[in-house]
């Protein structure tokens, strides 16, 4: 089957490193889609759950695939959230056609979209850390009960069940958290003339028109990989959100080379994209002396 051609894809929390991270299904979504642009946007590898005893062959998959669609020319944008924070020191790191950056600005057919996570407007973050960190762990066990539920459902032949978004939605303060932090994304858009604001952190698909007396923009949130399965996909000049759990991509479920793949072969990947660009640029120089 052929990939479908984007200009622009986004995912963002998709949590490498946890028992909530859904790896297969994000490989069999990558393996749909042939984007010009792959943005990242933050929370890609969860460093705050980190454990050397939890990283699963799928998880090292996601970030083969990755890999791989930056050496077929892909460009991929890494922008780095509160769970992956400890890269923001190595932000605008140019490897290839890989990317690590704190934030993005892309012109999208005349118009300016803005990238980025979206942890900088959450309270709890900014102010109180180890708070934050303490309701992460909270969340990964709530996910990890999660999908001990959706596989006895599934056995049952039942569609699967979110109690993390059954909760969210049912607690004011969650609703009125995820409420202001689009309203704030949105303004700040607005006041700095961008059309397009892109997020994630809240875990919350949406697009949505925002205008206040200043302007107007287009508030996009990519979702996440650990309840919604969604992503952002951008051609003929229009945003949609791409959810998972409405198609059907099994013919794309796992490449043949990633079905079996250790930490080894990845770092033997990265080195050969190296290799591959320190050979592009002796090309390209050997061409300007000619």
């Amino acid at each position: 089957m052929k990939k479908r051609k984007l200009e622009v894809a986004v995912i963002s929390d998709v949590h490498l490193g946890t028992y909530g991270c859904h790896a297969d299904e994000l490989i069999a979504y990558l393996n749909s889609i042939k984007p010009r642009k792959l943005i990242l946007n933050g929370d890609f590898v969860d460093i705050w759950q980190f454990s050397k005893h939890y990283f699963p062959p799928a998880h090292l998959q996601v970030l083969k695939k990755i890999i791989g669609m930056a050496s077929s020319g892909t460009e991929v944008f890494y922008i780095t959230g509160n769970h992956d924070e400890m890269l923001r020191k190595f932000a605008d790191m140019k490897v290839g056609n890989f990317n690590l950056v704190n934030k993005l600005v892309l012109e999208l057919d005349g118009k300016k979209a803005w990238f980025f996570h979206g942890d900088v407007f959450d309270v709890s973050i900014r102010h109180a850390k180890w708070l934050a960190k303490l309701g992460s762990y909270g969340y990964g066990a709530l996910i990890l009960l999660n999908r001990f539920i959706n596989w006895l459902l599934r056995l049952r032949g039942k569609e699967r069940y979110s109690l993390a978004k059954r909760i969210k939605n049912g607690v004011k303060s969650a609703v009125k958290r995820v409420n202001n932090f689009e309203k704030a994304a949105a303004d700040l858009a607005v006041e700095n003339n961008y059309d397009y604001v892109i997020c994630g952190h809240v875990h919350k698909p949406k697009k949505e028109h925002y205008e206040n007396k200043h302007g107007k923009c287009l508030y996009l949130n990519s979702g996440d990989w650990v309840e919604n399965l969604t992503a952002l996909e951008y051609s003929f000049k229009r945003w949609k959100i791409y959810r998972y759990n409405e198609d059907k991509l099994s013919p794309f479920y796992v490449d043949e080379d990633l079905k079996s793949m250790d930490m080894n072969e990845l770092i033997a990947s990265i080195i050969d994209l190296r290799s591959q660009q320190k050979k592009k640029k002796e090309k390209d120089g050997e061409s300007l002396d000619e």
